[in-house]
């Protein structure tokens, strides 16, 4: 991967979760509704959902940034990929206790798993850059 499509993936993820933030934020019950699974987790409550899309706001501020500052990516997008990845990994979490059955791990893959490997991804790969420099 070069450094050119990292930081072109990075602006697409940052301005993705940016937008799903935004969603969340002006819109919660709207976003509510409209996600599929979400309404089966439980009950509609919009401070909850605008706290999480204020952490989405963030997450995409954080991975445009750094693909604008490259010397800047591994702390901007450090805590960002953590986050992903522990709400993916409690997606999966739900799964194995039998919160949630199978099915919604392939529902919830391009909102919550892939991004998370995405960003994974782009902090490997960035780490990676940083070393060979």
């Amino acid at each position: 991967m070069s450094a050119r499509f990292s930081a072109g993936l990075a602006l697409l993820l940052g301005l993705a979760a940016l937008l799903n933030g935004t969603f969340m934020t002006l819109a919660p019950e709207a976003w509510y509704w409209l996600v599929p699974g979400v309404p089966e987790r439980g009950p509609f409550n919009q401070h909850f959902l605008r706290d999480i899309g204020i952490n989405y706001m963030l997450i995409g501020a954080a991975f445009v940034c750094g693909a604008l500052y490259p010397r800047q990516r591994l702390p901007l997008w450090a805590v960002p990929t953590a986050w992903l990845v522990g709400h993916a990994l409690f997606h999966i979490w739900e799964v194995l206790v039998g919160i949630c059955g199978p099915a919604s791990l392939l529902e919830d893959f391009a909102g919550v798993t892939l991004p998370a490997l995405l960003a994974l991804g782009l902090l490997c790969h960035s780490t990676k850059l940083q070393k060979d420099e």
